[in-house]
């Protein structure tokens, strides 16, 4: 477990540091910030088109051998970071790491169901989501820690020792898991390439002003495009990548779903936020950085005992009551007052990080138990896909809320973040319901 965390650690803060970094990069390199944008979206999007291909070679030859790669290539991609001379070598050296964290985000839910008895499950899956959400709080933390003592060249350059320690724990340490003798399927992987690629990037070009609409429609319009022969291919393959005979299980499905919507919720509500503190309840930025952290506070206490929960009681009922914690949450948060004090402001943050990390465990729980042990791989990749999916759906929703709503943009996207995590409620219920 020790391995795994480090591994899945790395990963999310490298996607948060980088963030903090981009005016030093920008300054350094003399390029506009569209240019330097890429060096956060080479990453995500990197992960995202790889997330499901991995996780189906991982089935083929085990997922320690992917996760070792994939570990291995994030500290190659780290170091070239370190030494990139131009941003176009940076963005490369991004690509190089982004795939490989893909590798390490598609195994390691598959590696967690091979390291625990079914029994003790839910508390592996607790101390998952307890370390990618520690890793989340404190990215930005560490960023500005180390941009205050060194230059942006550090952020990159402690992935190496770490990666390099982590690499022999990983090679000592990981299960073994039985193999499928199905070949690889290289266009199936590369049509899920386009689709997901197309799709990301047209959402992404949704929200960049006007005269973005008629690209991010034909970037969408190709991402259905290849989905729909992705699809057609897949069907009726005996493990295909695109999981659709796990979608076919009706708990699994629902399990997918219930993530989506609420990792949605939580994305809209992380964009609203600053933005409602610093203009609508005019807190400083420091006072804003504070008041924000009652919420990975509360998942990082939380979770962990989800998942130990999760073991003797119904994970779907546990679900549900986080979600519906999150949901009044949020609606408190919109409906505070100009003149609100921090106990005001705390009490909601921390209901809505208690209440998705009481969530976040159980659900996972379910969606990996629900796959046959054989199909722990395509499980674990469509977890991160549809936690991957929901904040990218979340981060365009609330963009699309501040274009159309100005002046009372955040109090409406907390309500839409609240009304997402209604109806995952109301679909993580359904499981609870016999066949």
């Amino acid at each position: 477990m020790l391995a795994i965390a480090l591994g899945i650690a790395m990963s999310v803060l490298d996607a948060m540091v980088a963030n903090i970094a981009l005016p030093v990069i920008a300054h350094e390199f003399h390029a506009a910030p569209a240019e330097t944008i890429w060096v956060v979206n080479a990453y995500q999007l990197a992960v995202v088109v790889t997330l499901l291909p991995f996780a189906s070679l991982g089935e083929r030859i085990g997922y320690r051998r992917v996760y070792f790669f994939g570990l291995s290539l994030f500290t190659i991609g780290s170091l070239a970071c370190v030494v990139s001379a131009s941003l176009p070598m940076l963005i490369v050296a991004r690509v190089a790491q982004g795939l490989g964290a893909g590798g390490v985000f598609a195994v390691n839910g598959a590696l967690v169901r091979f390291t625990y008895p079914q029994r003790l499950l839910g508390r592996g899956i607790g101390l998952n989501a307890f370390v990618v959400s520690v890793s989340s709080a404190i990215g930005p933390s560490v960023a500005s820690a180390i941009l205050a003592v060194g230059p942006w060249q550090w952020l990159f350059a402690i992935n190496v020792p770490i990666g390099v320690i982590n690499l022999v724990l990983a090679v000592r340490a990981l299960p073994h898991s039985d193999r499928s003798h199905r070949p690889f399927d290289l266009v199936s992987a590369s049509l899920n390439a386009v689709a997901f690629g197309l799709f990301f990037i047209g959402v992404d070009s949704l929200t960049h002003g006007e005269g973005q609409g008629l690209v991010a429609f034909c970037e969408l319009a190709g991402a259905v495009l290849a989905a729909w022969a992705l699809i057609r291919r897949e069907s009726g393959a005996a493990a295909p990548l695109i999981p659709i005979d796990l979608l076919g299980i009706r708990i699994f499905a629902l399990s997918v779903v219930t993530s989506i919507c609420s990792f949605t919720a939580q994305s809209v509500a992380f964009v609203a936020l600053p933005f409602y503190f610093e203009l609508t309840l005019g807190r400083s930025q420091v006072e804003t950085g504070l008041l924000m952290t009652p919420w990975p506070v509360a998942v990082a206490f939380a979770a962990p005992l989800a998942g130990r929960l999760a073991d003797r009681f119904a994970p779907a009922l546990l679900g549900s009551i986080g979600l519906t914690a999150l949901a009044i949450g949020l609606a408190a948060l919109s409906q505070l007052p100009a003149d609100a004090g921090i106990v005001a402001i705390a009490w909601p943050m921390a209901l809505c990080g208690a209440g998705f990390g009481f969530f976040q465990a159980p659900n996972n729980r379910i969606l990996l138990s629900s796959a046959p042990r054989s199909r722990a791989g395509a499980a674990g990749g469509m977890l991160a896909t549809a936690r991957l999916t929901g904040l990218s759906a979340g981060a365009t929703l609330a963009a699309l809320i501040f274009r159309v709503a100005p002046g009372h943009a955040e109090p409406i996207a907390l309500l839409v973040g609240a009304g997402f995590a209604v109806a995952a409620v109301l679909v993580s219920l359904t499981r609870l319901a016999k066949r």
